[in-house]
């Protein structure tokens, strides 16, 4: 197939990238390079089958132009810090659902009929029931991130049952792992390499969420993609989690030890009840029923994805 993705130059872009390259698929990548760096993809630079684009996605004549003699798109461009929204819910806006809404425009006028995105947890904001599976509601995000989020899910929903684009949504757990810039593992080694004494922890360290390693990602957004692609279905949506959890306090302790340290922990007390900031979703567990029904679930624990993504993640500020 003939793929553009967008955000391919960032974390979890790059790892699918990766994988659709193997497959020996023709890929184009565009990105901004604002969140994304192009060491992710230097393996692939000058392979035949591949092509880069840099570009800001709040252009459209830039999404047409990625968009010619192309089959099928994966959009995972966005910017993925959930803590801007607080500061700048403007950028925010721009960088989820106006450049959804121009690849959307870009898609109905080149006639590119399949959409894969990568949405997130937080659109399902503090959900009354854990696990939570794909049909709970109504959706009430509690953060700017989550609503806009939602936004774009909204809007492909639309365009899909007008212009019959044929688009799959993946609402993700916390996805971790090699390439990451951004999330509490990275912050706290980036603190301890800091200061080795004292680790600072945002909230009450009870907060308790799912995590999943990035190729457990990839690996179920291109099973569960595969699937769809042959079922009548004009939009369907899957969570892409965990079936356990751990606390932001066993993270800490994890990376510690994969350190060598024995800091102290210096808990900030968070906002409204032990958040760690205002918006953060402080219990979330996603149902991953549906998926597992066709055929899907994680290799590793939540547990067993943070351990590995740790480790990974030294890996890659020792070589940086």
């Amino acid at each position: 197939m003939r793929i553009l993705v967008t955000g391919g130059a960032g974390f979890i872009g790059s790892h699918l990238v990766d994988v659709l390259m193997k497959e020996n698929h023709e890929i184009r990548v565009l990105d901004n390079l604002s969140a994304g760096n192009l060491e992710n993809l230097k393996g692939w630079m000058g392979h035949r089958n591949f092509e880069f684009l840099r570009g800001d996605m709040r252009d459209l004549k830039i999404v047409q132009k990625a968009l010619e003699n192309v089959d099928v798109v994966f959009h995972l461009a966005a910017n993925p810090e959930v803590r801007v929204g607080s500061q700048t819910p403007e950028v925010l806006y721009e960088t989820n659902v106006l450049i959804t809404y121009n690849l959307l425009e870009g898609m109905r006028k080149k006639d590119v009929n399949e959409l894969i995105f990568t949405s997130s947890s937080t659109v399902y904001g503090d959900a009354e029931i854990l696990p939570t599976p794909e049909d709970y509601g109504a959706l009430e995000p509690i953060s700017v991130y989550g609503g806009v989020k939602l936004s774009a899910e909204a809007l492909m929903s639309g365009y899909a049952h007008t212009f019959d684009i044929k688009t799959l949504i993946f609402r993700l757990a916390n996805i971790i792992g090699k390439r990451s810039n951004h999330g509490v593992i990275y912050d706290f080694i980036r603190k301890l390499r800091k200061n080795p004494q004292e680790l600072e922890i945002l909230g009450d360290g009870t907060q308790r969420k799912s995590y999943l390693h990035v190729s457990d990602t990839i690996e179920g957004i291109l099973y569960l993609y595969h699937r769809f692609k042959n079922e009548r279905r004009m939009v369907d949506v899957y969570n892409i989690g965990n079936e356990d959890w751990i606390t932001v306090k066993e993270i800490a302790e994890i990376v510690s030890k994969e350190m060598n340290l024995k800091p102290k922990f210096r808990f900030t007390g968070g906002v409204d009840g032990g958040r760690g900031w205002k918006g953060d979703v402080k219990m979330m567990l996603l149902s991953i029923e549906k998926a597992k029904k066709r055929g899907w679930k994680p290799k590793m624990s939540s547990k067993e994805a943070v351990e590995r993504a740790v480790r990974e993640l030294l890996d890659d500020f020792k070589y940086n």
